[in-house]
């Protein structure tokens, strides 16, 4: 596989699915548990580890339908609970009893939010996580924009790129998983060394495609753009219909947070250009109810606005803003990157 020096891969059998993970430092380690987002696996973390402190140990698991990890259906009505539960599992599954600091990139946010909202956490490091209240389809304050979630889930995909990346596209076409990577996971004014942007993009083509993995099913609706939520697959699980990690501001016992984001995230923002409302103003969508109706989404804001009141309500929180980066800070600058991060452990 060509892993970078004191990298490793392994896969267990826990008690929900056969979990293919990376590891890296002292098996005696502190653990530092790091979920990747929609679209990627545990590998897009290793290159974090090389010069990293040697008292941690590191786990990055490849989460179901994603990567070498069981093709495992994702039931879409527990939101992100799937992956949280597939991480304690697994951490059980390695004998790993301490509270683990989590690290949740996109998706990946969402998954140690409802982690941390079920079982002990050291810390959270949220990479340009989804917003508390999913992804799409609601106004600031969380409410849904249409009664049924239209707007949300697995019908929003586009359907180019599903199909590039069912077929396997390796070409650097408009919509292909290689375009998508570089543009859009982060700066596209970054370039990764040809060697690296192969393996990860071979890491994206293990996606498994369909209404179990990605994009997920759909049903028709009355509210525009005439598509709801279905039930299955990942971004269904997204929607804010069943993903909402808002309530993290009140528990009891807060672990200390760390907010990462990149300026220029496209897919993560204020008006992401990936979600209905701003494609509906921008008239790529026709039929656009309007601003009052279905207004683009403010994603950064309504994180922003959830860490505020956990800040408020006793929690620690630490926000860098990562100027210049896109979606993926911890790969685009990912020596400033991690010298925040560690900075933050070290603290805690």
């Amino acid at each position: 596989m060509n892993l970078l020096p004191g990298v490793e891969a392994h896969s267990i059998t826990t008690d929900r699915l056969r979990t293919h993970y990376y590891r890296s430092g002292p098996s005696d380690g502190i653990p530092v548990v790091m979920i990747h987002g929609n679209l990627s696996t545990g590998r897009f973390y290793e290159h974090l580890w090389v010069d990293a402190p040697d008292r941690y140990l590191f786990i990055a698991p490849d989460m179901r339908s994603f990567g070498r990890s069981d093709p495992a259906p994702i039931d879409a009505t527990q939101g992100l609970d799937d992956w949280a539960e597939d991480t304690r599992a697994l951490l059980e599954a390695l004998g790993v009893d301490t509270p683990p600091h989590l690290v949740g990139w996109s998706t990946g946010g969402a998954a140690i939010a409802s982690y941390a909202m079920r079982h002990p956490a050291a810390s959270l490091t949220f990479i340009d996580p989804v917003s508390p209240f999913g992804y799409g389809g609601t106004h600031r304050d969380g409410t849904p924009c249409q009664p049924d979630w239209a707007g949300t889930g697995g019908g929003t995909a586009n359907p180019d790129y599903t199909q590039r990346l069912a077929s396997g596209d390796r070409s650097s076409e408009p919509l292909s998983p290689r375009s998508v990577m570089t543009s859009a996971y982060w700066s596209p004014e970054y370039r990764l060394p040809e060697e690296r942007e192969e393996i990860l993009l071979d890491e994206v083509l293990l996606t498994v495609t369909g209404e179990d993995g990605y994009p997920g099913d759909l049903v028709p609706s009355d509210n525009w753009p005439m598509i709801a939520p279905g039930s299955r697959g990942i971004l269904n699980a997204l929607s804010g219909k069943y993903c909402n990690w808002a309530n993290l501001a009140d528990l009891e016992h807060k672990p200390p947070v760390l907010w990462t984001h990149g300026s220029n995230d496209i897919v993560v923002a204020d008006g992401s250009a990936w979600e209905m409302g701003t494609l509906g103003q921008m008239e790529i969508i026709p039929g656009w109810p309007g601003e009052d109706v279905f207004p683009p989404q403010p994603m950064v804001t309504q994180i922003r606005d959830v860490l505020e009141r956990y800040a408020a309500n006793g929690g620690r929180v630490e926000i860098e803003m990562l100027e210049g980066s896109g979606h993926g800070p911890h790969i685009d600058a990912a020596d400033r990157w991690a010298d925040i991060f560690f900075a933050f452990l070290a603290s805690v």
